[in-house]
């Protein structure tokens, strides 16, 4: 109060009286308690309201964010496994595709081995087989020359019996004394 007092005093203005202090702080306090009640009743409950709503609002996006992130997470989690059991069923089909084309490759080589093998044996078989018949002709050409010339020496028809001992003869002689 007293400096409510100084500062009617510095303007040179009359000093309130006792009666008029009271009835201004009446009068304060009755504006001051009608300025609050108005404040209480009409505009703290819109205020308070929208603070509500924008909480809530807030909280809200919060709660919606936190949830896109635990479905992101939950995403990325069943991507992943799904990009391992993708990696391990690739890597299984390629062990898969290693194996078959292994035996693939061993199979064919035993093929292959057997073929040959078979492919030699007929071979060996036409060679021997050629090598026969060319020795039979051979002898046949032989005793034919054989009988020829010892029909000519002798001038008379040789006996088979003859004929027989004169080829083994020459073909002993013809081998440089090898029997075959």
């Amino acid at each position: 109060m007293e400096s409510l007092l100084l500062l009617a005093a510095g303007e040179g203005g009359p000093i309130p009286s006792e009666g008029a202090d009271i009835l201004t702080a009446v009068t304060t306090l009755v504006v001051s308690a009608l300025l609050f009640t108005l404040l209480a009743v009409k505009v703290w409950p819109p205020v308070v309201k929208a603070l509500d709503a924008r909480n809530e609002k807030i909280l809200g996006e919060i709660r919606s964010a936190e949830e896109a992130g635990r479905k992101a997470r939950e995403a990325m989690e069943k991507h992943a496994a799904e990009l391992a059991k993708a990696r391990e069923e690739s890597a299984a089909m390629i062990a898969n595709a290693r194996e078959e084309a292994r035996r693939a490759a061993e199979e064919l080589k035993t093929r292959n081995e057997a073929e040959l093998a078979s492919m030699m044996s007929r071979a060996n078989a036409d060679i021997d087989a050629a090598k026969r018949r060319a020795v039979g002709e051979l002898h046949e050409q032989a005793a034919s020359l054989a009988a020829s010339v010892a029909t000519r020496i002798l001038g008379r028809e040789i006996r088979p019996e003859d004929q027989q001992r004169l080829v083994e003869e020459t073909l002993t002689e013809m081998n440089g004394g090898r029997v075959n």
